[in-house]
């Protein structure tokens, strides 16, 4: 498996930068009232996504053997929570445009974070280069 390495984390990047663009779009639909919201495919996509990074996430994990977790993987999967939570807020559960567009813009800030702590394999996430 340790020889799939490459593929796998191209493939999760992929899928990041996937689940990333299609929530935007999403929020972006959220904020306008749109309609295709409601489409079965829109509802579904985003799950297909989301489980393929996961899976591809834990993947690597494992061949990399990090357990217990480092450090910056433990606060990336923090992150991971409350990107979800903000997500949540941003396509349905907040109750006016603004909210919508506040919490989607703090989830946006929160993948940048994820993606940070990954690249930088630090809790400090892009100010992990001070460390």
């Amino acid at each position: 498996m340790a020889e799939h390495y490459l593929l796998l984390k191209h493939l999760h990047i992929t899928a990041a930068y996937a689940s990333l663009a299609f929530f935007v779009l999403r929020a972006i639909w959220s904020f306008n009232g749109a309609q295709v919201l409601q489409a079965r495919w829109v509802k579904v996509i985003p799950h297909i996504i989301d489980t393929a990074l996961l899976a591809l996430g834990v993947s690597l994990a494992v061949i990399l053997n990090f357990w217990p977790l480092p450090p910056w993987l433990s606060a990336k999967i923090t992150a991971l929570v409350i990107y979800i939570v903000l997500g949540t807020v941003a396509i349905k559960r907040g109750r006016t445009p603004t909210t919508r567009a506040m919490a989607a813009l703090a989830a946006i800030s929160v993948f940048g974070y994820m993606v940070g702590a990954a690249i930088q394999r630090s809790p400090l996430s892009w100010l992990g280069w001070l460390g």
